[in-house]
C-alpha cells in the first residue's frame, strides 16, 4: 500500500503536511486507486479483548487487508484510558461505551489499515479526554483519521491526492444531519483532490434493518440522518464513492450517476461488544477499483462470518449473496450486479452520468 498523509483540512485550515507536498503536482492523467472498506470495528478493554490483540485474533484474513491502494475501516468507540464514560449512571442495557488501549492503533496499522472513520455514535463514549487519546494514538501509530467536523484528509494514493471525509448525525463529528454543509465540504475537497471518498455512520440499527428505506431513520428516539439523500447529495457535490456503516448489518450496494454507495457492511469486529447471531454475524471486505472520477473499474465482495465477534472467511459466500439480494430489491435499477461469489459485474454508465459539483 503506497500511502502518504498529505494534509488534513479542518474549518477549511490545511494542517501541514506530515509527508510529502500537500501541493505537488498530478501526473498527467489520475490512475486506478483500489480500496478496501469494512464494517464497524468495536472493542473494549472492560467487555475484553480478544487474545492476542487484533493482530493475532485477526490473522486468518489480515493477508486479506494487504491487497489495496487504501483499506478503510469504521473505528467504533475510542483508544484511550482513564476518563469518564458516557455510561455512568446509565443501565447496561440502554448504554454502551467502548474503549480499548491505545497500543490498538499500532495493532490496526500492522493489520494494514491506512485510514479510520472517526465519525460516529462511540466516537465521544470517553468525552474529549477520550477523543484526543483517541487521536494521538492514531497519529503515533501513523494511522490516518477523518470524521472531525470541518475535517478533510488528504492521502497521496500512486501518485494521486485522494480526499476523505466521514458524517454521522452528531454536532462533534462532520454533521451528517446538515447535508448543506456536507455538500460545501465536498466540493471543497472535490477542487484540489483527484478522488473524494464519502464515509457516513447513518441508520437505525438491528437485525430487521438490512433494508434501506427512504426517508429519515430513527433509533432510540434519535434521528439517524436520511442516508439516501445524503449519499445522493453527496455524489452531487463531487463524492467519488459512498461508504457506509452503522446499522450493523449488511445493506443493498446502490449505483447512483454510476457511482457506488455501500450503505452498510455490517460488523467487522464486535468481540463481546456488538450483537451476533443470524443476519448480525455476516460481515465482508468490499474491494473497488476506482478510475477517473470515481467510476467503478471492478468490484469485489469478499464474504466474510464472524465467529465469536471475530471475522473469518465464508466460502459458501451467503453476504455476497444477500448484499446482492438486498441491492436489487431496494434499488432495481440502480444496482451492479454481484455474482454469487461476490464479483461485481461491471457494465458501462449511461451517458451523461459523470456526476459534477454543484453550486
Amino acid at each position: 500500500m503506497a500511502v502518504v498523509l498529505l494534509a488534513i483540512a479542518v474549518g477549511g485550515l490545511i494542517v501541514a503536511a506530515r509527508h510529502g507536498d500537500a501541493q505537488a503536482p498530478r501526473a498527467a492523467g489520475p490512475k486506478a486507486i483500489t480500496l478496501e472498506w469494512v464494517g464497524d470495528i468495536a472493542l473494549s478493554s472492560q467487555q475484553g479483548l480478544p487474545p492476542g490483540g487484533p493482530i493475532r485474533a485477526l490473522a486468518p484474513v489480515s493477508r486479506l487487508l494487504h491487497r489495496a491502494d487504501v483499506t478503510l475501516g469504521n473505528l467504533e468507540g475510542t483508544l484511550s484510558s482513564g476518563g469518564g464514560s458516557k455510561c455512568a449512571g446509565a443501565s447496561a442495557n440502554d448504554c454502551f461505551a467502548f474503549q480499548a488501549p491505545p497500543y490498538i492503533a499500532s495493532q490496526l496499522r500492522g493489520l494494514g489499515f491506512d485510514l479510520v472513520n472517526q465519525a460516529n455514535n462511540h466516537s465521544m463514549d470517553f468525552g474529549p479526554s477520550g477523543r484526543s487519546q483517541t487521536i494521538a494514538a492514531l497519529r503515533h501509530a501513523g494511522l490516518a483519521f477523518t470524521g472531525l467536523p470541518g475535517q478533510i484528509t488528504y492521502l497521496r494514493v500512486r501518485g494521486e491526492r485522494v480526499a476523505f471525509l466521514g458524517f454521522a448525525p452528531y454536532p462533534y463529528d462532520g454533521n451528517l444531519l446538515d447535508i448543506a454543509g456536507a455538500q460545501q465540504l465536498i466540493r471543497q475537497a472535490a477542487r484540489s483532490a483527484s478522488l473524494v471518498v464519502v464515509i457516513i455512520h447513518a441508520g437505525a440499527e438491528g437485525a430487521d434493518r438490512t433494508h434501506t428505506p427512504h426517508g429519515s431513520e430513527f433509533y432510540l428516539g434519535e434521528d439517524r440522518g436520511d442516508p439516501r439523500a445524503f449519499a445522493h447529495a453527496a455524489i452531487d457535490a463531487g463524492a467519488s464513492i459512498v461508504l457506509g456503516s452503522g446499522p450493523h448489518v449488511i445493506r443493498g450496494i446502490e449505483r447512483y450517476r454510476g457511482r457506488l454507495i455501500a450503505y452498510s457492511l455490517g460488523n467487522f469486529v464486535g468481540y463481546h461488544t456488538l450483537g451476533m447471531g443470524g443476519v448480525l454475524s455476516q460481515s465482508a471486505i468490499m474491494r473497488v477499483t476506482l478510475g477517473a472520477h470515481g467510476a467503478v473499474m471492478g468490484g469485489r465482495w469478499l464474504s466474510l462470518s464472524l465467529v465469536a465477534g471475530l471475522p473469518r472467511r465464508d466460502f459458501t459466500n451467503a453476504s455476497a449473496k444477500l448484499v446482492a439480494e438486498l441491492s436489487q430489491q431496494d434499488f432495481p435499477s440502480d444496482h451492479f450486479l454481484i455474482g454469487p461469489s461476490g464479483l461485481f459485474h461491471i457494465n458501462p454508465p449511461h451517458a451523461g452520468s459523470s456526476p459534477k459539483a454543484s453550486g
